[in-house]
């Protein structure tokens, strides 16, 4: 399956014309602020673009950055502007005629965002064999990937590595294709539902315990919307199932727990990261108003208190008492509230 993704996105497609469903392509509208910026980058890098997402987290100036599956580096020149001269963007992609288009134009783009030099980087490689590369533990401030994981085989692999080469604070923002079941064995193996980002993606509770082997504790969804297949041929392969293009953040902190506990903590959003002046939203579930005092469940406090996003946040209680589990958040208590009975006790 390796070679015949290879084949897929380095032979098969010249753009993203070629592709026979939407799965790989987002509907979703583009930030004003990121028009300016795609309008720079060069016109063949734009039409060997593949995506399903937008891989554009907020506060990014300074950072080191890790994109796995970069193609031919359309979110990686993008992510190069965004981080600035004197932060760092590593394409990594296993395709080597993606990557002859991506690293020819390196040096345009430093010209075209006024860089003294390029402040990117492409390596050629597999998305589940990180531990190959020349970065320590800890060195990355940040890891995106559109749309690109569940075209390798072992997505536990992914994960893992992507937290050890992730620093304390760090965070995981990536899209990419989900199923509502577990795909069978016959459809894995077809190489152009794989190749069209299909047959590869992962059951989506087989990727929330993934993520939580590997070290993220408590994965976010940001955003999410149903795949419409739009080939009848290909519609009649995959019969009941149901896919979704779905954007999450993971933070590699310290302590996170399995659940949202409530210890009455709060914060107010000060209105100050980029391009975020009225509200902030971390996640599908918190859009904090800039000026209000917004009330948090322990994880959210430590994704905002111990992660790039502390500055621009003021921060309200302490860990001293715990209140259970939080209201309309977590998991809700599973014992019957307010009902007695005549069953036996212990």
């Amino acid at each position: 399956m390796l070679e015949s993704v290879k084949d897929y996105y380095g032979k098969v497609l010249t753009s993203s014309d070629d592709l026979q469903t939407n799965a790989c392509c987002t509907d979703e509208a583009m930030p004003e602020f990121l028009k300016p910026i795609l309008s720079k980058v060069h016109d063949e890098v734009m039409m060997r673009y593949y995506g399903c997402g937008l891989v554009v987290p907020e506060q990014m100036q300074g950072l080191k950055v890790l994109d796995l599956g970069c193609g031919a580096g359309r979110d990686v020149y993008a992510l190069s502007a965004m981080v600035g001269e004197q932060g760092e963007v590593v394409g990594l992609d296993m395709t080597p005629d993606q990557l002859a288009v991506a690293d020819k134009y390196k040096d345009y783009h430093a010209d075209v965002f006024q860089f003294s030099k390029t402040n990117v980087e492409f390596v050629q490689g597999n998305i589940d064999e990180l531990e190959k590369l020349p970065y320590e533990d800890g060195y990355f401030d940040l890891i995106v990937s559109n749309c690109v994981i569940n075209l390798v085989e072992d997505k536990q692999a992914v994960l893992k590595q992507a937290f050890r080469l992730l620093k304390e604070g760090g965070e995981m923002y990536f899209s990419d294709v989900y199923c509502d079941r577990r795909i069978p064995e016959e459809l894995v193996k077809d190489e152009v539902l794989y190749g069209e980002c299909l047959s590869g993606a992962l059951y989506w509770r087989d990727f929330l315990e993934f993520s939580k082997q590997a070290g993220f504790a408590d994965p976010r969804l940001v955003k999410d919307r149903v795949l419409t297949i739009e080939n009848s041929k290909l519609e009649q392969k995959i019969g009941h199932m149901n896919f979704y293009s779905a954007t999450y953040r993971l933070f590699k902190i310290e302590g996170l727990e399995s659940a949202c506990e409530d210890y009455g903590q709060a914060v107010k959003y000060k209105g100050t990261i980029e391009h975020q002046p009225y509200y902030f939203e971390l996640d599908g579930h918190h859009k904090i108003e800039t000026g209000k005092v917004f009330s948090v469940c322990g994880n959210t406090y430590k994704m905002l208190n111990e992660t790039r996003f502390k500055d621009h946040f003021e921060f309200y209680g302490s860990w001293d008492t715990h209140y259970g589990i939080f209201p309309d958040c977590g998991t809700p208590i599973p014992f019957k509230r307010g009902v007695s009975d005549d069953a036996p006790c212990c």
